[in-house]
């Protein structure tokens, strides 16, 4: 079978911080909504919502009876979870569009093993750090997919084996910037050591009692009828 992970939150530390309050104050409703719905909600407070995903895809992963987990955000650090076996893909919804591992390294130039490298490089500014001055996403996967991490890319240029214009200041940035460089990558690296439970719990087998009560809050009756109608 194939397991969707799907995930919605705000994080303490991360973009929480820039969400236009009106919609912030909402997302207690939308948990409680998405919870009454029979839905498996992991409310993320020391951590981002990505690593909820990525912690699902893992479990997802150990366990036998899944064929492949589907990751359903386009977001880029997630593309690091995504494994060579196929068993773990991300998914665009919007663009209807599935990145396996070759799909990763033909739309990043780099294997998911070297996305928080890439990020940490280029920056990404979904989660709120920008990277390296000069480094862009050309740069980044020529000189990644030759090394695969940062601590491989030797610091003097005359010693890059691959041709990447500017070489010499991007090496001089690197090495004057190297551990912002690797703390990005760490604010990049998705946690998967998390208590998101197991496959079995996530299995939805329909709406709550308090369902209907929510879709009556939400001036939403139709929904009741809609999700009952989903149930096998």
């Amino acid at each position: 079978e194939s397991t969707r992970i799907n995930g919605t939150g705000v994080d303490a530390g991360g973009q929480g911080a820039e969400i236009d309050p009106r919609i912030e104050e909402q997302f207690g409703l939308l948990e409680d909504a998405l919870m009454a719905a029979g839905f498996t909600v992991w409310p993320m407070i020391e951590v981002e919502a990505d690593d909820a995903l990525a912690a699902a895809a893992a479990v997802a992963t150990s366990d036998e009876r899944v064929e492949r987990a589907i990751i359903c955000t386009p977001d880029k650090d997630l593309a690091q979870c995504v494994r060579a076996d196929g068993r773990v893909v991300q998914l665009d919804r919007r663009n209807e569009k599935f990145y396996d591992w070759a799909g990763v390294i033909e739309k990043f130039g780099v294997s998911p093993t070297s996305i928080p490298d890439y990020l940490g490089l280029v920056g990404d500014t979904a989660d709120g750090f920008p990277g390296l001055p000069g480094w862009g996403a050309k740069s980044a996967s020529l000189v990644l997919a030759e090394y695969d991490h940062i601590e491989a890319i030797p610091h003097d240029a005359a010693d890059w084996t691959v041709e990447v214009r500017g070489a010499a200041k991007l090496a001089k940035t690197l090495h004057d910037h190297f551990d912002e460089a690797l703390l990005f990558r760490r604010i990049a690296t998705v946690e998967t050591d998390l208590d998101v439970g197991e496959v079995d719990d996530w299995r939805w087998t329909g709406p709550t009692d308090a369902f209907a009560k929510m879709c009556d809050r939400l001036d939403a009756p139709a929904l009741t009828r809609r999700a009952a109608s989903l149930i096998r």
